[in-house]
């Protein structure tokens, strides 16, 4: 099946993409700029840290809201309004004058991401026929993966180098030139549809679409359960040191790339909920395989490629479902409460890896995570149970959006 996606949609669809890597980039510089953060305003590294979870509950709490309230508009003119909203708070970060106005700015991030991410992924996904979605959604989702590939690592070695509050200038510029490219090249079509508190509870409601919600949590929390401590892994149980981190996070970040661009042509032949169950196996087997390996970090590089590979094929599939899955008028505000059980399961994956790292070690936060995937797993069969049964019964799951 060949591509029916134009030369002016493909632009349309890579100025999404850089939205999205400027989104993730200044969203998770502060995890590789703690030090920097630390030294620049004077504060403990527990403090710097507590910045990033500022963030993500602004964005967990956001992202529905946001839909209420500014779901009527126009698609584009919501991902402006974030990307506009979120250079301002990069703005407000650098030139803060102490942790409170910090604390600030990681609020208007957040907030400005809230109405970026779930919105760029439904807009990409309206700008191409229904059997290019996968594609086009795999294209916006790439600058996800870039951001780890490159985005992030630049971000600290800018911080390191020039100091933080040059780091979130560039954000903000940055910020300024993907809202710039988004104006001149992604048509203003894609209405936005409004949405009531109800229609949160009806989404929620919603055994199918709950169950897909969870597929997205369980694989957020197994998959940062293990990221948020690669690099204390590699140092106990590798015995590597901070360069031997570094290559382990790009080898990640480009086998990441290379998932991405083949969920991307792969979306084209297999169905979502198939290519969830292999990326699922496939780490869960990646995680099982890294647990048995001689302390040869070769063989561990190895490993986290195909770990990478999975974890990519994973993101823009669940996204690809959730679009599939969800009613049309509900989709926006679908997609918003994807991306906030998404920052909940980063938060929980990562708060439950720190919490047993301490006690049980490497194997204790490999098997936690291998339960979470696993439950993401049997989330997915429940979901698809529900999705089918309630395609054999229309009639006895009409539930009317208002």
């Amino acid at each position: 099946m060949n591509s029916q996606i134009t030369p002016a949609q493909r632009r349309a669809l890579w100025a999404l993409s850089l939205a999205y890597f400027v989104q993730a980039t200044g969203a998770l510089s502060v995890a590789g700029s703690l030090a920097a953060i630390s030294t620049q305003w004077g504060l403990s590294d527990s403090e710097s840290a507590r910045l990033l979870a500022i963030f993500g509950v602004t964005f967990a709490l956001g992202a529905p809201l946001g839909q209420v309230f500014l779901g009527h508009m126009m698609r584009r003119n919501q991902v402006l309004t974030g990307m506009v909203v979120f250079g301002a708070g990069a703005l407000i970060f650098a030139l803060a004058p102490d942790y409170r106005t910090l604390a600030l700015s990681r609020v208007v991030m957040g907030l400005g991401a809230a109405l970026i991410g779930p919105v760029l992924v439904a807009l990409g996904s309206e700008l191409v026929k229904q059997e290019d979605r996968g594609s086009a959604i795999a294209t916006v989702l790439l600058g996800v993966s870039l951001a780890s590939m490159a985005g992030i690592p630049l971000a600290a070695w800018v911080a390191n180098l020039w100091g933080a509050r040059v780091l979130f200038i560039a954000v903000a510029i940055a910020s300024l030139a993907a809202a710039t490219a988004i104006w001149l090249v992604v048509p203003n079509q894609a209405a936005g549809v409004p949405v009531r508190f109800r229609q949160v509870g009806q989404v929620l409601a919603d055994g199918k679409s709950l169950t897909a919600f969870l597929v997205v949590f369980f694989i957020t929390a197994g998959v940062y359960g293990m990221y948020a401590f690669i690099s204390p892994i590699i140092r106990d149980s590798w015995h590597g040191d901070a360069n031997h981190v570094s290559l382990a996070l790009t080898i990640i970040g480009v086998a990441g790339c290379v998932g991405n661009l083949f969920v991307g042509r792969a979306a084209r032949y297999f169905r979502a909920e198939a290519l969830l169950m292999f990326g699922l196996a496939v780490l869960v087997a990646d995680m099982l395989i890294i647990m048995t390996l001689p302390g040869k970090l070769a063989l561990l590089y190895l490993a986290l490629v195909f770990w990478a590979f999975a974890t990519d094929i994973l993101w823009p599939t669940q996204q690809r479902r959730i679009v599939e899955i969800s009613n049309a008028s509900l989709r926006g505000i679908s997609l918003a409460l994807t991306s906030a059980f998404m920052f909940c399961g980063i938060g929980f994956g990562s708060a439950v890896a720190a919490w047993i790292y301490p006690v049980a070690g490497f194997y204790g936060v490999m098997i936690s995570a291998i339960g979470f995937l696993l439950l993401a797993l049997a989330s997915l069969k429940a979901s698809e149970y529900l999705r089918r049964r309630e395609a054999a019964h229309p009639d006895a799951n009409v539930c009317p959006a208002r």
